[in-house]
């Protein structure tokens, strides 16, 4: 429930462009139980606002939050200006910054002349203050006209909340464009999709009666148009269009046909106004275009730098082999190598061909070399993965810190902005990343940014694994331009050379699938069963692995579909069942008609950087206290509030997408004909490359073979081999 808090603002402790801000208040009122005591004191707050002045008082709507890093905060959803009433207030306020020149025997004049009423009055009319001695007409207006300008921060917000925009993007909107909000959004509101974060072609439709805008103005269609190919991109993961996919998209969803004649007139006009760019018969929008553009030049100009020679590098090569009581084959050492005297190269391979053992090389290796202390090591040795998951084990393989890209590039929820950009770039000198295939042109563009131009690049990742959720196909297109140093691992190099997980994902990778798939081995298993089986077979299954002792964090079931009587939905609702029943000793809460219980394995949805979640990580529910839940993410506590909700599902049962980067002992997998829609090859390679002891595939070894042969996802259309390209030429 919302709270509110009483107070005068006293401290600036951050402040950000677009109106995020902590700060201190000195609580004077609440109905917060927890804040009583504070009542008198200075508290921290965080929220956007339009304008917030030093030492004037203002009430806080929101609630109370405890952040892991930062401590007790009170977050502000909403907040209203409390205009001076008394005497002393008056003379306070009309004496402070906001009026320069008017001292305090000035505002006591003006207070005691024109009275407690004074600031309407002046509002209304300068000439009042004609009536206090010494204050000249100049001086005069220029009192009231900041009075409006004081005032017209807050009308112009609730004017924007009034006309259907939520305090949040009101307060944005105020933020960006000041006294020009309201008439930028009247006459048109469709710009704000560009210049606003969060703000979405569907939200502004849905406000356009009240700006009096028809269905076929032509400002609505040059909006939709770059919604429509913002959808197709994120759809398919391609970062350019055919205009006939283009026309084809936008005739299912407007209302009125457009010709394509039309739509090219359009384009051409969207071309003029820098929105989407125009390469022959490909259209790409923007932002797709130059996020590209910036890799493949930072890309080229690091490739073609002179490489750095280290003496003797075989020979440390060998004292490496002796540290980690290792034998390198001829690729790792390469690898190892290239590394470390290349300014970028990249190193892929599948499961068991040692990449991790490589990164632990590298690491060591650049120790030696540098003869780094600790401290200094951390700063200029950076160990990066596009998820919290694939961070921790990179971490735990190199005894080393690593972290996601989002957290170390400083990212920013409330304004998607990153503290390490291009005017602010990271101190570090050799960066490696792991599971590359799974990043997306706009990540990558802003870690390129980030990036000081000496220094060394090493990515690492799978070529055959899924590509990235979001547009662009980075991995593939780097390697696929053959300009930056590649090495391809081959050999398989786990200890345990028989693991028949290795030789399955070796086989379906060259769609040269033996029958040997449906003979039982030590860490695999092929479960025939009809669909109508295979939700129970997969319970059997993961309640055989709980009951053999093995933790339901490390037993995880993959599909690939959400909906059905075998998605994931249905799925981890039986599960729920099974690993976590309902219980008088066990609260619950409801989102929907999903049941989160104490005790339930969860799902993150999204980068939360504050409280060190990220998308893909997998918790347990710890404590629920009415509609608060308290989630354990291997230690991390973090809280989630009704509306927090969304950034969690159950995790019993996981899409193959979000397991990407991780790797759990026990892997059950269902392939049915219900699937058949997403049943391609590299999907069912992605999930069986996610199992680290035991794979157990449960369904029709038919189903299975469909997958294998099925190439499936069309290759994705993106600029950025060719940008490469063009750059050799």
């Amino acid at each position: 429930m919302e709270t509110y808090i009483k107070g005068t603002y006293k401290r600036s402790i951050f402040s950000s462009n677009d109106g995020y801000k902590v700060g201190l208040i000195k609580i004077k009122e609440t109905d917060d139980q927890d804040l009583t005591d504070y009542v008198g004191k200075q508290f921290t707050f965080t929220g956007l606002f339009a304008e917030l002045n030093l030492d004037e008082d203002y009430i806080f709507y929101g609630n109370l939050v405890d952040n892991e890093k930062y401590g007790f905060q009170y977050k502000v959803n909403r907040y209203e200006k409390i205009m001076p009433e008394d005497k002393d207030g008056l003379v306070i306020f009309l004496s402070s910054s906001i009026f320069p020149g008017v001292g305090e025997k000035t505002a006591k004049d003006i207070v005691e002349i024109l009275g407690e009423d004074c600031l309407s009055m002046i509002s209304d009319n300068y000439e009042c203050l004609l009536m206090v001695p010494k204050i000249t007409e100049k001086k005069a207006i220029d009192i009231r006209n900041r009075l409006l300008k004081y005032n017209a921060s807050y009308e112009t917000v609730v004017y924007l909340t009034n006309l259907g925009f939520g305090m949040k993007d009101a307060l944005k909107i105020y933020n960006h464009y000041l006294e020009d909000s309201i008439r930028v959004v009247e006459s048109n509101p469709y710009e704000l999709i560009d210049t606003i974060d969060g703000i979405s072609f569907n939200k502004v439709d849905a406000l356009r009666n009240k700006v009096k805008i028809e269905i076929n103005d032509e400002r609505r269609i040059y909006a939709l148009i770059v919604h429509v190919m913002d959808l197709l991109c994120f759809s398919s993961g391609d970062t350019y269009l055919s205009l006939d996919a283009i026309y084809n998209a936008l005739n299912s969803i407007y209302e009125d046909s457009i010709s394509q004649e039309t739509l090219s007139f359009y384009m051409m006009e969207l071309n003029a106004l820098g929105k989407v760019i125009i390469d022959g018969d490909k259209y790409v929008l923007y932002k797709y275009y130059k996020d590209e553009e910036y890799i493949a030049q930072r890309a080229f100009e690091l490739a073609n730098r002179d490489d750095t020679k280290i003496d003797n590098i075989e020979v440390k090569i060998e004292k490496l082999e002796h540290f980690f009581d290792i034998n390198y084959n001829d690729e790792q050492k390469k690898a190892i190598k290239q590394a470390i005297e290349k300014n970028f190269s990249i190193i892929t391979g599948g499961p068991g061909t040692g990449k991790t053992t490589i990164i632990k090389g590298i690491v060591e290796l650049y120790k030696m070399i540098t003869g780094y202390s600790y401290e200094k090591l951390v700063e200029r040795l950076v160990l990066l993965a596009p998820t919290g998951r694939a961070s921790k084990r990179m971490s735990e393989a190199c005894a080393y810190p690593a972290s996601t890209i989002h957290r170390y590039l400083k990212w920013n929820k409330e304004t998607n902005e990153f503290g390490l950009n291009e005017r602010n770039k990271a101190n570090c000198e050799f960066v490696i990343i792991d599971e590359t295939s799974m990043i997306d042109s706009h990540l990558m563009a802003n870690f390129f940014k980030a990036m000081s131009y000496n220094v060394k690049l090493v990515f690492i990742g799978d070529y055959n694994q899924l590509e990235s959720v979001g547009p662009g196909n980075i991995l593939k297109d780097l390697i696929d331009s053959e300009m930056i140093n590649t090495i391809f691992l081959k050999e398989i190099y786990r200890q345990d050379q028989n693991s028949y997980i290795t030789q399955l994902a070796y086989e379906v990778n060259t769609g040269e699938m033996t029958e040997e798939f449906l003979n039982k081995k030590d860490d695999y298993n092929f479960i025939k069963c009809e669909n109508i089986d295979v939700l129970k077979a997969c319970s059997d299954i993961a309640k055989k692995a709980i009951d053999k002792g093995y933790d339901l964090k490390n037993v995880q079931i993959l599909a690939p579909i959400y909906k059905g009587d075998a998605g994931i939905d249905n799925l981890n609702k039986v599960l729920q069942k099974i690993f976590n029943p309902a219980s008088n000793d066990k609260n619950e809460t409801y989102d929907a008609d999903i049941i989160y219980r104490e005790g339930d394995k969860v799902l993150q949805l999204e980068n939360r950087i504050d409280d060190n979640v990220f998308n893909g990580d997998i918790g347990f529910i710890k404590k629920i206290q009415g509609t608060e839940i308290t989630i354990d993410f291997d230690g991390n506590i973090v809280k989630y509030k009704p509306k927090d909700y969304k950034a969690i599902k159950h995790g019993y049962a996981i899409s193959i997408h979000k397991s990407q980067g991780s790797e759990f002992e026990i892997v059950i997998m269902p392939i049915i004909n219900n699937y058949r829609m997403m049943l391609y090859r590299k999907l069912v390679y992605t999930g069986i490359t996610r199992a680290k002891k035991s794979l157990i595939l449960v369904g029709d070894p038919m189903a299975f073979s469909k997958a294998v042969y099925n190439k499936g996802n069309k290759e994705r259309k993106t600029l950025l081999k060719n940008m490469l390209e063009d750059n050799i030429k």
